[in-house]
């Protein structure tokens, strides 16, 4: 077999099909692996560069007079928003307790505060939760496709040593099919390992930056409403978020407020 022969045996096509059982199982595992990666990584991408957009619009709602009026309607055309969701669970609970004036005593109006803050950060942290999803998956495949892509390759080469054996040759011809099938499983595990790690480590910076981009926003919503309680004002306009997604998350706020009381 000539070196031309040799090498159109060698694309990525004709090793998967010379490839045993195993191997070819691991090979499309790798690919699986990396398609539903790459999925999360598209779907992150463009995730987090429309929040960041998003809590830019926010924050600059919130300067100026009537902050929360302004800021209420921007986030009625984005209901979906995480910050629209924690929003809602702050205000609504400002609306309860005026609604049952418990903020008529000082010691009522210091309570209000405590329990605005709080209800900020759990739901902050139901919301950040919410937006780790998927990065587990990113940080598997990163960690453990370069291992199976490994064993792969011990067991090709496994293959490869029992068929020089067999045929008693150590051309070419015979042994370069055998070892090339062994490494394309190791390529492929760390095609579809490194951007998983590149995308793991971006994401989770860009989570922490909105996590931190949140407490902003939950601090200024709580400064408005904290002058809004000194000066006697009462009405705060709030934000339907009566979705299924919605309704998840304040589910969520009342039942870690529950076991946070």
């Amino acid at each position: 077999m000539s070196a031309t022969q040799v090498a159109a045996h060698l694309t990525p096509l004709e090793l998967f099909e010379q490839a045993d059982v195993i191997v070819k199982s691991i090979l499309v595992l790798l690919t699986l692996a990396s398609l539903v990666s790459w999925g999360v990584i598209i779907d992150k991408l463009l995730r987090f560069a429309k929040l960041r957009r998003n809590a830019a619009t926010w924050t600059a709602a919130l300067a100026g007079q009537r902050s929360l009026s302004r800021l209420a309607q921007e986030l009625k055309q984005h209901t979906q928003d995480p910050f629209a969701r924690i929003y809602h669970a702050i205000v609504d609970e400002w609306q309860t307790t005026h609604r049952q004036q418990l903020h008529a005593s000082e010691s009522g109006r210091d309570s209000l505060k405590e329990r605005v803050n709080r209800v900020g950060q759990i739901a902050s942290n139901v919301e950040v939760e919410q937006l780790q999803r998927g990065l587990s998956v990113l940080a598997t495949v990163g960690s453990v496709a370069p291992f199976v892509g490994l064993f792969g390759t011990v067991w090709g080469i496994m293959n490869a040593f029992q068929g020089i054996a067999a045929s008693n040759n150590t051309s070419l011809a015979v042994v370069a099919p055998g070892i090339a099938e062994a490494l394309f499983a190791t390529a492929l595990g760390l095609v579809a390992a490194i951007p998983a790690v590149v995308a793991y480590n971006r994401a989770s910076g860009d989570l922490n930056h909105y996590a931190g981009r949140l407490s902003t926003l939950v601090g200024l919503v709580e400064v408005q409403l904290s002058r809004q309680l000194e000066a006697g004002e009462s009405q705060v306009e709030n934000v339907d978020v009566a979705t299924a997604k919605g309704e998840h998350a304040n589910h969520n706020v009342t039942s870690l407020s529950a076991q946070g009381a």
